[in-house]
This record gives structure tokens, C-alpha cells and sequence, in this order.
């Protein structure tokens, strides 16, 4: 009973501001699964490709969570902060999108699929999540211990909830699109991530196998921009004739 009193007060009083990822293999920490919410779209051609990283990926940071055993627990290995995220020499975690290209009045439909943000082994997953303005994301705590979420955009309202016990989940949404609206944990200062809030469908993040693909996209000359957290952007020039896979493909090196 105390424990549901004290997860009733922390919703009270937790400001609310702007809801189909989860982690898998939590014992390896650089395998988040990525998060892209792309909409359904009929018809049109595609782009598809591979994000690469040439050289020697760089060490991750090191994650001290000797304060937080029942995180610690997950991990077969000491964990590490995944900035950097190479599988033989493929980069995960690209978020891959169209930046210009559509006609400037064309408008998307909003999307009502909810998209799940979970805080596992206290870490953020996916840590780059795509979502369409006022597409609802979940917020959860699959963890036992106390999180909590704080989001900092520039251009949306921002929020700070609290999610002390496992289990707890949290919708909130993001009325204006932004690129990206970064999330912080105030408890535990290494997690982070990215929410990209696009007023259109054609977007991707790349998986384990740095692969993507954007669907959907109608006759036209695309540019399309790739982005990493720390390595920066890298763009591309497509063309879409019709129904067929158009390539691009991107590398990011240190």
C-alpha cells in the first residue's frame, strides 16, 4: 500500500509537458534494438542501404552502476554508455530521414500507433526513437528501481516524470517537429537519448547490421540525411522513379 501511495504522489506531482521498441539482450548493452515508428504507406518506391564506420570504432564509456545492483545484474559483461555501436563494421543507431525533397504543402497524415520508449538494464530503449508530431509515445520502467524521465527540447514542452517502481508507464507526445529532442534520466546521469519528431512518414534507424529503409516515397530527387550522436551527419542525393529500391548508403569514420 505505501508503495502504491508513493508511485500515486510522484505522478501528482510530475510535470507533464509533450506513447514499438524494446531492448533485446539487455547481457550485451550495445545491442539496443533501434526505433523508428515509420507510419504505413501504400505504394511509392523506397530507399534502402547500409550505414558503415571505417577504422577503429572508439571505447565506449564505462558505466559505474555499483548503486544500482539490480541494473548491474543484467549484464554479463561491465557495462558501457553505447554511444558508438559497430557490428563488423556496420553502424547502428543512425537515424536516416528525408530532409528535403517533398512538395513544401504536402501534409501527413498523424499517426495514432503508439511507439514504447522503455528504460531497461537503466539504460534508454531504443536510444534514437522516430516518431510524427502528436504520435503518442509509452514511456516505461522495466527496471526495479527508480527513474526518471526528463525530456529538453527547444521548439516542444518539455517534460519531467518520475517512475519510482517497475512496471510504470507514462504517454506523452510532441506537438511541433523537432530533430532531435533529447532525454535525460535525473537519477542516473549517463542515460541518455533521442526522440526525432517528424511531420512526415520517411524516416529509419539503422539496426545491428547498420541497415535501413525508407518506404513509401513518391516519384522525386530526395536528399536524405543521415545522423549520429557523436559522429555528426552525412547526406546523399536519390532519385525515386517508381516503385523500385533506390540505394544509398553512408559512412562515418573518427
Amino acid at each position: 500500500m505505501k508503495g502504491l501511495l508513493l508511485g500515486a504522489i510522484a505522478f501528482v506531482l510530475a510535470c507533464g509537458g509533450a506513447k514499438d521498441q524494446k531492448a533485446g539482450g539487455v547481457a550485451d548493452n550495445t545491442k539496443s534494438t533501434p526505433g523508428a515508428a515509420q507510419a504505413p504507406v501504400s505504394g511509392g518506391g523506397s530507399v534502402a542501404g547500409t550505414v558503415t564506420f571505417t577504422g577503429t570504432a572508439p571505447a565506449n564509456p564505462k558505466i559505474d552502476m555499483s548503486e544500482e545492483p539490480a541494473c548491474k545484474s543484467k549484464y554479463t559483461t561491465p557495462p558501457v554508455d553505447p554511444v558508438v555501436v559497430v557490428h563488423n563494421g556496420n553502424l547502428q543507431n543512425v537515424f536516416v530521414y528525408v530532409k528535403s525533397g517533398l512538395p513544401a504543402n504536402q501534409k501527413f497524415e498523424a499517426q495514432t500507433r503508439e511507439v514504447e520508449l522503455d528504460q531497461e538494464g537503466c539504460l534508454y530503449q531504443p536510444r534514437v526513437l522516430g516518431v510524427m508530431v502528436n504520435q503518442p509515445i509509452k514511456i516505461k520502467n522495466s527496471d526495479p528501481v527508480l527513474h526518471n524521465i526528463k525530456a529538453v527540447p527547444k521548439k516542444n514542452r518539455g517534460f519531467n516524470i518520475s517512475q519510482p517502481q517497475q512496471g510504470m508507464e507514462t504517454e506523452r507526445a510532441f506537438a511541433t517537429e523537432e530533430t532531435p529532442v533529447p532525454i535525460e534520466c535525473n537519477v542516473h546521469g549517463w542515460m541518455h537519448g533521442d526522440v526525432f519528431v517528424m511531420s512526415h512518414p520517411f524516416f529509419a534507424v539503422s539496426d545491428e547490421n547498420g541497415s535501413f529503409k525508407i518506404s513509401g516515397l513518391p516519384p522525386g530527387t530526395y536528399t536524405i540525411e543521415a545522423w549520429h550522436e557523436k559522429l555528426g551527419t552525412k547526406t546523399a542525393t536519390v532519385t525515386v522513379t517508381g516503385t523500385e529500391e533506390a540505394k544509398a548508403s553512408f559512412s562515418f569514420g573518427t
